[in-house]
């Protein structure tokens, strides 16, 4: 603690800091301590040399528990050179009124010093609260007699000063008092009162309802409980309470981007509040972010980027209640952003995080300074009591955990899942909305255009011609695969937020030593940019497809059962049956299937018997696109048999009222893509090639030129060459039929100068194969013409 002290002495007194006494008082004084390169001010209070007494607004101060800091060395250093200033330190302090003020050496507490002027009924009525012997000190167990000592005060004529720091003390302490005695009347029986059950639109379970009055009554809580448990559904249940019974109207909620609409869904969802107001999500640039924090909204929505550059709107908008989600994903809490949030004022706070805190002692330091920048004292101190250095001066390791641990429990509330599980349900499912890069929304658009030329052309005729029902596939397989990551169109670049949130995602899971996941994808792409995050993670998997040789397989779901290094089982919907995986309790679902049979299938590889845990399924959808219009429209599902777009045939021929049913959910599944905010990627990776995904639909080269726009001549068997020429006939002439009438819709082989209005045949030729085998049959068949000629 001494070298702590003098640290700060020996810096604050080589400053060029500016000065300013803010009273007559030559000595004993308040002063304003300016710095002219950060422009910030402190108000700095001198009442003596050594420390304790003195009083400075700085965040150092109030944290380090040294009773001093830079800004007061500064002070004492200048006010030291004065003429008198001997003589005056050692008369001491002495001014004529009362103080109440607050110390914090190793806990806050409200001390009282009396002034010369002090009256004796106010001297006694001080003796019989005050601990004379600890400077005045306020004991614990007397702070409910402090308001009526307060009374007699004002009462007596006698100036008493009161600061800032301690009133705010004083008032946390009330208030928290109160709190904690109005949930006492409102939920008598505690978590399991019915109230609580009628609070949301979904009900509590007795660990989240009591997670919810934990962090009401709290008031700056911190929940950490193991992932899956419903730390965002607590959150909602308190924002609920805190608004019903406690007058908080203004919510701001601080998460990553890829959730933000996940937020706006839930609270939608759960809290029951409709329209716009209820939550807003918080995108765009400058201009219409300080138009929606104008706006009078129960909730509003942000990321951590946007804190700094916004801080003056949400000063503004003067949120009670912050809370900030996935407080583990910034990992380093010393950026611009993690000090932005912690100059959010607001009376009420709720931190969620996942993550095992004991393991990561420097990061868990600034999470628990936004809830309460007090309770584990000053990091220099923290960290010197509990790491573990080599002769080096290495880290290597932490002790006394349970300490800290024991330090956190009035403010952390944390459950493991083992402690809960006959509370849990056998399956939950969750749709998690992500959004969408700048790259994958062009892909993506791209191919809605082409879905929407071939929807129009079927209104018009009620009628599409097998070359349009394949393109149609294409784009709407396309469609879907951009929305995991571009590198399954293009195989170079890794635009996509899906695997990056996986890899967060597993981040939380995996602190537990024995949890292990299956993630399934119908694109084997998909498991490549997967892998690239998992070896940059050190984590063991497999790769399960449909390529793999039948006598292989089992030696990898034996690994991925046996090996506690081998944490994911990667695979496509080769392995959605005949599996047994239940040694994972966790199911991500990088896309949704169309045919909700084989999205049941691959769930039921851990939901089965034998399964001893709750399972938790994770669909990722992302945000304003086809996938979520899936969601919206489950009978596009059911419309389409196992086959058409899940790796079956790629010839498919719809006719009748079968075409008309599955054009009319194209329509609605097309209509109802939303609006979702474009992010920047996390990583771009360049240059990587891979070979094509053998499961997938269609041969790559038809792929990119659907994405590309181009019309391609739709491939049949090669084995019969005039069953493709005929094919191909029928075709041309359809492209004649279209160019001779003028109300035919557009036909992609003919091309109209805009000038002249002449149109010109812009013909497609097959694959080589299928070209070779034509003209050897054509050339075949002149000579046979030709002999008979002559």
């Amino acid at each position: 603690m001494d070298w702590q002290r003098g640290l700060r002495r020996q810096f604050g007194r080589e400053q060029d800091f500016g000065l300013e006494n803010l009273t007559s008082e030559p000595f004993f004084s308040e002063f304003r301590v300016s710095n002219p390169v950060s422009k910030s001010s402190y108000r700095v209070v001198i009442r003596g040399l050594g420390p304790g007494g003195n009083f400075c607004s700085c965040p150092d101060y109030a944290t380090s528990e040294l009773d001093t800091c830079k800004h007061i060395e500064f002070t004492l250093g200048r006010l030291e050179k004065k003429r008198g200033a001997s003589a005056a330190f050692v008369r001491g302090y002495q001014p004529a009124f009362s103080e109440l003020y607050l110390r914090n050496d190793g806990k806050r507490r409200v001390h009282f010093r009396a002034g010369t002027d002090c009256p004796p009924a106010l001297r006694e009525a001080a003796a019989g609260l005050f601990d004379a012997e600890h400077n005045g000190m306020l004991p614990d167990e007397r702070f409910g007699e402090l308001e009526r000592f307060m009374t007699i005060a004002s009462k007596s004529g006698h100036e008493m000063r009161a600061y800032d720091d301690a009133l705010d003390f004083v008032a946390g302490r009330r208030d928290a008092d109160r709190r904690a005695a109005k949930l006492a009347q409102l939920f008598p029986r505690g978590a399991a009162d019915r109230k609580l059950q009628a609070l949301l639109k979904a009900p509590l379970y007795p660990y989240q309802a009591e997670g919810a009055l934990f962090a009401v009554r709290i008031g700056r809580a911190l929940i950490g409980d193991d992932m899956g448990l419903g730390k965002t559904i607590q959150a909602i249940a308190a924002a609920e309470i805190l608004a019903r019974n406690f007058g908080v109207s203004k919510v701001l909620v601080i998460c990553p981007t890829s959730l933000k609409y996940q937020w706006q869904s839930e609270i939608t969802r759960f809290s029951g509040r409709q329209g716009e107001n209820a939550a807003r999500v918080i995108n765009g640039g400058r201009p219409r972010r300080q138009k929606d924090y104008a706006l009078d909204d129960f909730c509003k929505i942000t990321n951590y980027e946007k804190i700094q550059p916004d801080l003056d709107l949400i000063a503004a908008w003067a949120p009670e209640l912050v809370i900030v989600d996935e407080a583990q994903r910034v990992k380093n809490w010393n950026t611009i952003a993690a000090r932005a949030l912690k100059r959010i004022d607001s009376s009420y706070a709720i931190v969620l995080t996942g993550t095992p805190l004991e393991n990561k002692l420097e990061e868990l330091v600034s999470i628990v300074q936004f809830v309460d920048q007090h309770r584990l004292g000053p990091t220099w101190k923290l960290l010197h009591e509990h790491q573990v250095k080599d002769e080096a001066g290495r880290v290597t390791g932490y002790t006394g955990l349970e300490k800290i641990g024991q330090t956190l429990a009035p403010v952390m509330i944390r459950r493991r899942k083992s402690e809960v599980l006959r509370q849990l349900p056998n399956r939950t499912d969750q749709n998690l909305l992500v959004p969408m890069t700048e790259m994958q929304m062009r892909y993506h658009q791209e191919n809605a255009d082409e879905v929407a030329k071939i929807v129009q052309r079927w209104r018009k005729t009620k009628f599409l011609s097998d070359k349009d029902q394949r393109r149609l596939m294409i784009a709407l397989q396309n469609m879907r695969m951009s929305c995991n990551s571009t590198y399954l169109l293009d195989q170079e670049t890794d635009h996509g937020v899906k695997a990056d949130e996986l890899a967060a995602l597993f981040d939380e899971l995996f602190a537990e030593p024995e949890a292990k996941a299956v993630v399934f994808s119908q694109w084997m792409r998909t498991h490549d940019i997967v892998i690239r995050r998992l070896e940059a993670r050190g984590l063991g998997y497999v790769s399960f497809h449909g390529g793999l040789p039948s006598e292989k397989r089992p030696a990898l779901v034996e690994r991925f059962r046996d090996d506690p290094t081998c944490r994911v089982f990667l695979s496509t919907d080769a392995g959605s049956t005949g599996l047994n995986l239940q040694h994972a309790s966790t199911l991500v679902n990088m896309d949704l299937p169309w045919n909700p049979a084989i999205l049941e299938q691959r769930i039921a590889r851990i939901h089965r018997m034998g399964q001893k845990r709750p399972v938790q399924v994770i669909n990722f959808v992302a945000k304003g696109t086809i996938e979520e219009g899936m969601l919206s429209v489950l009978a596009f599902k059911r419309s389409l048999s196992a086959g058409i777009l899940d790796g079956g045939s790629g010839e498919v021929s719809l006719g009748g009222s079968r075409l008309n049913r599955f054009m009319k959910d194209v329509e609605n599944v097309t209509g109802r893509i939303g609006v979702g905010e474009a992010v920047a990627p996390a990583e771009e990776v360049r240059n990587i090639v891979t070979t094509n995904d053998a499961g997938s639909l269609e041969d790559i080269s038809a792929e990119v030129n659907a994405a590309a726009g181009t019309p391609a001549v739709v491939p049949v068997d090669g084995s019969d060459p005039w069953q493709a020429l005929a094919h191909i006939g029928a075709q041309f002439i359809g492209a004649l039929a279209a160019a001779n009438d003028p109300n035919a819709p557009a036909h992609p082989w003919i091309e109209r100068d805009p000038v002249s209005g002449t149109q010109s045949l812009k013909m497609p030729l097959p694959p080589p194969e299928t070209a070779r085998q034509i003209a050897n049959a054509l050339s075949a068949l002149a000579d046979g013409l030709r002999g008979k000629i002559a």
